[in-house]
C-alpha cells in the first residue's frame, strides 16, 4: 500500500488530527529502526479556507522527509463547488490527480486527507466516496466520539459499500477531554463493529498539543495497523 485516504463521517471529526498522528508514527517508526530516509506526502485533496495545510506545515516544518501537498485551494471555508463558484473558478480534478500521482512516485506513503464525509461534494458531480472508489484508495474512516456518531457511521459505511470502497477500518477520535470516558455510551466499540462489520483499529484520545509528535506516535503504535494492509474483505 502506497496511499491511504483519511475520510470522515462529517466535517470537523478529526481527520487532520489522525493524519498528523499517522505521519508522526511513520517518522518515529523509521527513526527508531534506523531505516533509510524516505519521503512521506501529506496530500490535502482540496483546501477551502485556512487551517489544515497551515497546521501540517507548522508541525512538520523540521521534517524534511515529510512533504505537504495542497494542489487546489479556495478562500471560503465552504464545500468545494460552492467555494470555487464564489471565486469564478472550476475544480480541476485532473490537476489534482496529476499531482497525486507525482506524490505517489516520490513518496513511500501518501496520506490523502479528504474533506467532510464520504458523501461530501468534491465537484458538482462527484463526492469524496467517488474519488476513493475511482482512484482505488484504501480508506480509513474517522468517527468522532459524540452523540449521533453511530448513525453517521452506519450511513457512511453503507455508502462505502455501495461504491465498492476498500474501507480498511475505523478510528475513533476524542475531540473533547471527557470523550475517552464516554466511548461506551456514545460509540460502543462492539456495537459499532456489529452494525458496520468494519473493524475499529484504534482510538485517538484527546490531546491538547498536536506538536507533541512523539506522544502521537506512541498512541498510533498501539493501533491495529496490520488491518490496514489486509486485502479487502467484501465486494
Amino acid at each position: 500500500m502506497t496511499a491511504l485516504l483519511i475520510a470522515g463521517t462529517d466535517t470537523d471529526v478529526g481527520k487532520t488530527f489522525v493524519t498528523v498522528a499517522l505521519a508522526a508514527y511513520w517518522q518515529q517508526y523509521r527513526a527508531n529502526r534506523n531505516l533509510a530516509p524516505q519521503n512521506l506526502s501529506i496530500f490535502k485533496l482540496i483546501q477551502t479556507g485556512t487551517g489544515d495545510v497551515e497546521l501540517y506545515n507548522r508541525i512538520f516544518a523540521e521534517f524534511e522527509e515529510i512533504k505537504i501537498v495542497s494542489p487546489l485551494r479556495f478562500s471560503a471555508p465552504l464545500a468545494p463547488p460552492v467555494a470555487a463558484a464564489k471565486e469564478g473558478k472550476s475544480i480541476e480534478l485532473g490537476k489534482i490527480w496529476q499531482e497525486f500521482n507525482v506524490s505517489l512516485q516520490n513518496s513511500e506513503l501518501v496520506l490523502l486527507e479528504s474533506l467532510g464525509g464520504l458523501g461530501s461534494p468534491v465537484t458538482d458531480e462527484l463526492v469524496v466516496g467517488n474519488i476513493s472508489a475511482d482512484w482505488r484508495l484504501p480508506t480509513l474512516l474517522i468517527v468522532p466520539v459524540k452523540l449521533g456518531a453511530i448513525a453517521n457511521t452506519v450511513a457512511n459505511v453503507a455508502l462505502a459499500r455501495s461504491l465498492d470502497i476498500d474501507l480498511k477500518g475505523i478510528v475513533l477520535n476524542c475531540s473533547q477531554p471527557e470523550a475517552l470516558e464516554r466511548i461506551e455510551d456514545l460509540t460502543p466499540i462492539d456495537l459499532m463493529q456489529s452494525l458496520t462489520q468494519v473493524p475499529i483499529i484504534g482510538v485517538l484520545p484527546y490531546i491538547s498539543d498536536l506538536t507533541n509528535t512523539q506522544k502521537l506516535a506512541q498512541i498510533v503504535a498501539n493501533w491495529d495497523l496490520e488491518l490496514i494492509s489486509r486485502p479487502k474483505t467484501y465486494s
